[in-house]
């Protein structure tokens, strides 16, 4: 199942990993395969099936194969330790775990008593780009070979049942990860989401060649990925984001969408101008962005270099696609996230319930056709507390301009009060990064005796930086009381697969030391 001639490949549909190949007509033949193993283990509508991958073909059969019992996949994130995947998968109630060989360690088996676990063999070009040792790409003894154990099994043959998809657990602000459960819907309905998803995604375009780079276990990544390949468009799976490759990568296929993240962005624009100018990226005709704030000058950076071909979404997990934003519109709202998508309402709310004009800050809340449609797995309380009548409440500060240009200010919970003023961390990051030798930051509120709370700003620096310079920097930008007290320097601050900057980790870390410092920024 090789394909090696590239001039053959951009004619094809399907997947492409590495060297390997997956047809859409082999691809069909395998999740019906998968369909009838599952649901010779009990699987059936209504069920949940655990996915611990990377993204590889599997992934692809596992979900389709799925579907067509009306079970619910659940795929995982791939680093989270055993103690939470033992969680998620008492919690979700999964009958099966199919997971990477590499990923099977002895304290992840040990949790997995109550589930049948399925191996997948780690392909090469995974182990290549993790640096995986061949004897951990194989599957422990005793376990299933997954493309063993499928091929088993004749082809399903019933309709499929009615799903709502998969289930995702969210990483939450508090307490233990919840699942986004979403009911089946209508047709109409179904038809109203999609016309949104392609105005963001660009979908509605006839060809679509992609690269996939975003781990599948994100919701984003997921439906995009999932819909390239169901809707009969190329999707390259690259195992691990690496800028120039997706550069060649692009070139190579002759790529038109793109979903990604800033970081990556920031990725790109690292590597020297010679590099750059190395590749033709011509073929692009909808680059999409989302899941962290992007900095202006990254984005007007990207605009310059790949042209008007990059979109940005708002969105979440529970509710899809709110907000839609292109380049011009963009560059006429700088900073913005976009405008209502099709068939969607935005209103800002603040503390006293009153909703809030225009540039007045507020948490925001949404209402379309989705966002009546999911619940979280178990816990009704967080459900109806979510909900404000057919609005749902995101989690987000933020301010509508008097075009109707949505500006996130910050997650609610990040929100910091000192001395009694609410001040919001992502305002402050965002004039932050673009002070001279500012390469990432992350701001956030410390206990403080006197007022309650206080700033402290961590800066990556790619040049000399100190806390007088960030200071008299940061006095001509930003009011004098979102100046961060105190800083500290370090590399490489870490993020999440998605590109948001783990604020947590790095926070605890710097109140129990553990952070590690930059000794000389000059």
């Amino acid at each position: 199942m090789t394909e090696s001639n590239d001039k053959q490949v951009l004619k094809k549909t399907g997947i492409v990993s590495g060297e390997r190949y997956l047809s859409p007509d082999v691809l069909d033949i395998r999740s019906r395969q998968a369909a009838s193993a599952l649901h010779d283990l009990g699987v059936w509508q209504g069920d949940q099936v655990a996915l611990l991958l990377r993204n590889d073909f599997a992934f692809f059969e596992a979900t389709f194969g799925s579907g067509l019992l009306g079970a619910s996949p659940v795929p995982l994130n791939w680093h989270l330790s055993a103690d939470e995947i033992a969680h998620i998968l008492d919690d979700s109630g999964a009958k099966v775990l199919i997971a990477h060989a590499d990923l099977m360690s002895e304290s992840v088996i040990a949790v997995c008593s109550n589930v049948v676990v399925i191996g997948v063999r780690t392909p090469d070009e995974i182990a290549a780009a993790y640096g995986i040792a061949d004897d951990r790409c194989e599957i422990p003894g005793g376990i299933p070979d997954w493309r063993v154990w499928i091929s088993s099994f004749a082809e399903w043959q019933e309709a499929p049942r009615s799903i709502a998809g998969p289930m995702f657990y969210t990483s939450g602000t508090t307490g233990m990860p919840k699942g986004v459960k979403r009911k089946s819907a209508s047709p109409q309905v179904v038809a109203a989401i999609q016309k949104r998803t392609n105005a963001a995604w660009g979908f509605d375009r006839a060809e679509v060649r992609s690269v996939m780079s975003g781990p599948l276990y994100h919701s984003a990544p997921n439906a995009y990925g999932l819909h390239v390949v169901r809707s009969g468009g190329l999707l390259i799976l690259q195992p691990r984001f690496d800028a120039e490759e997706l550069l060649s990568l692009i070139q190579q296929y002759g790529i038109t969408h793109l979903h990604m993240v800033p970081t990556m962005f920031v990725r790109l624009l690292d590597l020297p101008i010679e590099v750059r100018n190395r590749y033709d990226v011509s073929s692009l005709r909808f680059v999409s962005h989302g899941a962290a704030p992007c900095p202006p000058d990254i984005k007007r950076s990207m605009l310059n270099w790949w042209g008007p071909v990059i979109h940005e979404y708002y969105a979440m997990t529970e509710i899809g696609i709110a907000t839609i934003c292109n380049s011009e519109e963009w560059q006429s709202h700088v900073g913005t996230v976009g405008h209502a998508g099709p068939g969607v309402d935005l209103k800002i709310i603040a503390e006293d319930g009153s909703r809030c004009g225009i540039g007045e800050a507020g948490e925001i809340y949404v209402r379309s056709e989705a966002t009546t449609r999911f619940v979280y797995h178990r816990d009704q309380a967080k459900t109806e507390s979510a909900r404000r009548g057919d609005y749902v409440a995101t989690g987000d500060i933020g301010y509508l301009d008097e075009d109707d240009f949505l500006y996130i200010s910050d997650r609610k919970t990040d929100m910091v009060i000192s001395g009694g003023v609410n001040i919001y961390p992502a305002e402050i990051e965002s004039v932050l990064v673009t002070l001279d030798n500012v390469r990432d930051c992350v701001v956030f509120g410390i206990p403080d005796k006197n007022y309650g709370e206080k700033l402290v700003a961590v800066v990556d620096s790619n040049g000399p930086l100190d806390a007088d310079d960030i200071v008299s920097q940061l006095r001509s930008r930003i009011a004098s009381y979102k100046i961060p007290r105190e800083y500290f320097f370090a590399r490489h601050l870490p993020r999440e697969d998605s590109g948001k900057i783990k604020k947590r980790v790095v926070r605890d870390q710097y109140l129990t030391g553990t952070l590690v410092a930059v000794a000389d920024q000059t």
